[in-house]
């Protein structure tokens, strides 16, 4: 760090957003910068934003660090400059950075310092939203799921168990960011700012602090707004909607680039700054996408992919916005803009074919110790990863019933439930589905009940309610069943490589049962390229790349590939793991170019 450091000659920050916003000036390596770096920083006190005392309008766009893999940190960034764009945003996730309470992570494909220095060093400005909360259509906006542990927890309150949580991550958070500033109550000197949708305009502000507005489709009324409350102070767009998010079991959105650009071009002939969310979505990897439910209390997750239809693809390909974007973009700048970076090879690799396979049952003997418990326990208050619960994945909740009947979830299953007897699968519970008729047997028999959470909500009034697993009783014949012995099925990858190092796979020859863990080997000649994974054979699960969560697959769609980076890929074999719930054809396909489904407009 102390030689990165060196090469930037200094680091201040521009600006601070009451709802999590952080900007950073980096100087850019000019001496008459430096000379000036010593005068202030950017600030709101004219039509147009001021930074060192001259005019500055910000062209940012946002790349989340955690939705890239880090060897492609640079590569997204040199595109992003390439465009025209001289602002980085990007969030901090809180439930990635303190995964167990009092446990921190700050490096690696978390090291957020190494992206703020990278940024500077590429000739980019930052905005960074702290957070705590960070919606970003991310599990339970980004707060830890340990949080939910207590009962009585109300997030995004100032209730003492939350903000004693808050201020303990910022303890850690804040220090490693206080070169380039830090929270007001704790030293913030610099601009403030808050950020709202038109649905907030009417909740009023803060004394003292410069408004800004987030929308996608055009609207008069918010730059009247702003113009009404702060006269002669800069118009910004936080948060201009470059596309939107996609939920399974809808179809993928898309905003056509004419529109994007067109409105682009609009806001900044009204003089106003603007922060494109996203400039480049990337993915959800692993366990981590948000849920949505606003007009109904049945909320659908979001899928894997996070393409958003941004300028920058998923997989960094330029698209028709970016072309249009840079364009527009190019004449606010007095220099040339850099050259476009070429784009990262792809390949598609041979398909693998399924060597082994290992049931759910056969797969307990590498997850933690059970719980045994008279009534059912939510994942969130299971004693497991050293008392923190368990954050994403699948809970198996088993008890021994007598006779066959009617299931009831009493509409405690969280969110999806595979439900099984003596491990023949009989029927699903979720939101719609409350009922599963048992069949009727003799003697004592094991009910299971493998319930997915399947992503906290992100968004809205039920944060406090986004427990996940069984979440109170269920009933058999109108009586809550008892006694269960509970599994943990969080998936780390610790679990994934004792599953893939272990001799007790089953042969391909054996009829497999479902839910179960498949596996096969990629090999890769030569340098590993990108490519996308196809498994049209396949039901419902989630892929493992060398012990990485992928994330996802479901055949209801939309999205019907996995992005698989390079970087994740080594030369020679690879361990491909599939946990699949219901069917499988045995092979893994691979796809030069992704397939998000069958697309319908923004509206």
């Amino acid at each position: 760090m102390v030689a990165r450091l060196s090469l930037i000659r200094r680091y201040a920050i521009l600006g601070f957003i009451i709802v999590g916003y952080i900007i950073f000036q980096f100087t850019r390596q000019h001496p008459d910068v430096g000379r000036m770096s010593q005068k202030e920083g950017l600030r709101a006190n004219s039509s147009q934003f001021t930074l060192e005392g001259e005019p500055f309008r910000i062209l940012g766009g946002s790349i989340h660090y955690f939705r890239v893999p880090r060897a492609y940190w640079e590569d997204r960034l040199l595109k992003m400059r390439a465009c025209g764009v001289n602002t980085l945003t990007t969030y901090v996730p809180w439930n990635l950075h303190e995964p167990e309470r009092g446990v921190f992570n700050f490096q690696d494909q978390l090291d957020l310092k190494a992206y703020i220095s990278l940024a500077a060093e590429l000739g980019l400005w930052v905005i960074l939203r702290p957070g705590p909360y960070i919606c970003a259509e991310w599990d339970l906006g980004g707060l830890p799921s340990w949080l939910l542990r207590d009962p009585d927890m109300k997030l995004r309150t100032t209730y003492p168990g939350f903000t004693e949580a808050v201020d303990s991550f910022f303890d850690q958070l804040i220090p490693r960011v206080a070169p380039y500033q830090a929270l007001l109550s704790r030293g913030i000197e610099e601009l403030l700012l808050t950020s709202d949708n038109q649905d907030g305009w009417n909740l009023g502000g803060v004394n003292g602090v410069l408004e800004t507005i987030n929308f996608q489709k055009l609207s008069p009324e918010g730059f009247k707004y702003l113009d009404a409350i702060q006269p002669q102070k800069p118009k910004m767009v936080m948060e201009y909607w470059s596309g939107w998010f996609d939920l399974w079991g809808d179809l993928h959105h898309v905003f056509a680039a004419e529109d994007m650009v067109a409105i682009v071009t609009e806001i900044l002939k009204q003089d106003a700054s603007i922060n494109l969310y996203m400039f480049h979505g990337g993915t959800n990897f692993g366990f981590m996408n948000g849920a949505f439910a606003i007009a109904t209390p049945m909320p659908k997750p979001m899928v894997t992919s996070y393409d958003y239809d941004a300028p920058l693809s998923e997989a960094g390909d330029y698209t028709t916005k970016y072309t249009l974007l840079r364009n527009v973009l190019s004449r606010y700048h007095s220099e040339k803009l850099p050259e476009v970076p070429s784009l990262q090879a792809r390949r598609v690799y041979e398909p693998v074919i399924i060597q082994k396979h290992l049931s759910l049952w056969e797969s307990l003997q590498f997850t933690e110790k059970p719980l045994k418990s008279e009534k059912p326990v939510n994942m969130e208050n299971l004693p497991v990863n050293n008392n923190n619960g368990q954050s994403n994945g699948y809970t198996l909740y088993e008890t021994i019933i007598h006779s066959g009947g009617l299931l009831n979830s009493m509409n405690n299953v969280r969110d999806r439930a595979l439900v099984f007897v003596d491990k023949l699968f009989v029927g699903v519970l979720d939101y719609k589905m409350l009922e599963c008729a048992l069949p009727d047997g003799k003697g004592e028999r094991t009910l299971s009940l493998l319930v997915e959470n399947s992503g906290r909500l992100n968004y809205g009034k039920l944060l406090d309610e986004q427990r996940k697993g069984l979440v109170g009783d269920i009933e058999l014949n109108n009586t809550p069943l008892r006694d269960f012995i509970i599994h943990s099925l969080d998936m780390k990858p610790g679990f994934v490589n004792r599953l893939s190092a272990s001799g007790q796979w089953n042969s391909v020859f054996q009829k497999p049962s479902f839910p179960g863990f498949f596996h096969g080997k990629l090999y890769v000649g030569g340098h590993p390229r990108d490519t996308f994974i196809r498994l049209p054979g396949w039901s419902k699960g989630v892929v493992f790349i060398n012990g990485q969560n992928l994330g996802r697959h479901w055949s209801m769609g939309p999205q019907q590939t996995l992005y698989l980076p390079a970087p994740w890929l080594n030369r020679g074999n690879n361990q491909v793991v599939v946990f699949e719930e219901q069917e499988t054809d045995g092979k893994i396909q691979f796809a030069s170019e992704p397939d998000l489904g069958m697309t319908v407009d923004v509206q």
